[in-house]
């Protein structure tokens, strides 16, 4: 058990990516085996998500880097708003208090991400696939990805976040993306009770709806508190109610090409 512990802790990056692979590849095949789609059409919208990591992850290995350097920074110097606390170096404020901070910092950046025009227009390339399902969640513009870690060296800096809840929390985040972006909903009464506590796919669902107010709502990344407390949650829609995309980029021919998805931050468009 030590041994494996060890392996966890001493290679971070990879323990995620091998976890993120299997995750995505399980739901792929579940998706595809058991939902009316055809392998020549799943295959084909995958592939075109799939380039998105080939972009992505050296962003987000290199930037690991740097927020792993602030957190040991950090730790050593007793730096940041965990270190108020009192009993600061307790499992209770180093994880769970720790663990539900950075959840909320990731409720703003999301927050963030849709109110800042600049920057919505390279989320938007997330919101912009037509045909949500588990492969949308790599779907992520590398500069979103250099933004996205820029904010988390930012929270961790703010928070003192160590290194161990850092792992606990990008694991459980993991399993959360991947699985609130699968084709999948839970049945009514399993999400109202599972909702009050974690974000399910039917909530994300709705935050991928094309139009507002939907895209504006269920922010949360796992724990859907913050969407109660500030407003912005919506329990669910039927499935036949919802739209995947964006109604600025509902063109299909722009959302099958990942050169052309790539370049969407960029165009001028009347809006």
């Amino acid at each position: 058990m030590e041994h494996i512990n060890n392996f966890f802790l001493n290679n971070p990056s990879s323990t995620q990516v091998a976890l993120y692979a299997v995750i995505i590849l399980t739901l792929w095949l579940i998706e595809v085996t058991t939902l009316a789609t055809s392998w020549k059409d799943k295959w084909k919208h995958t592939l075109t998500n799939l380039w998105f990591i080939a972009t992505a992850l050296p962003v987000q290995l290199l930037m690991t880097i740097f927020v792993l350097m602030v957190s040991l920074w950090a730790v050593k110097h007793h730096c940041g708003m965990l270190f108020l606390f009192p009993h600061s170096g307790s499992f209770v404020v180093k994880y769970l208090i720790g663990f539900i901070l950075l959840d909320f910092c990731e409720y703003l950046y999301h927050v963030i991400m849709h109110k800042v025009k600049p920057l919505w227009n390279f989320h938007l390339v997330h919101h912009s696939d037509l045909e949500l399902d588990v492969s949308t969640t790599v779907r992520e513009h590398p500069v979103e990805t250099f933004l996205r870690m820029c904010f988390l060296i930012i929270w961790v800096f703010l928070l003192g976040a160590s290194f161990g809840v850092l792992l606990l929390r990008q694991t459980i985040q993991t399993v959360a993306n991947i699985t609130s972006h699968t084709q999948f909903k839970l049945p009514t009464r399993a999400n109202n009770i599972i909702s009050w506590v974690f974000i399910t796919p039917n909530l994300h669902h709705v935050h991928h709806h094309y139009q507002l107010p939907f895209t504006d709502r269920n922010y949360g990344d796992v724990l859907s508190i913050w969407d109660r407390l500030f407003n912005t949650y919506y329990n669910s829609l039927p499935a036949t109610e919802i739209t995947f995309g964006i109604d600025t980029h509902l063109e299909k021919h722009l959302n099958s090409s990942f050169l052309k998805i790539i370049k969407i931050p960029f165009l001028k468009r009347i809006q």
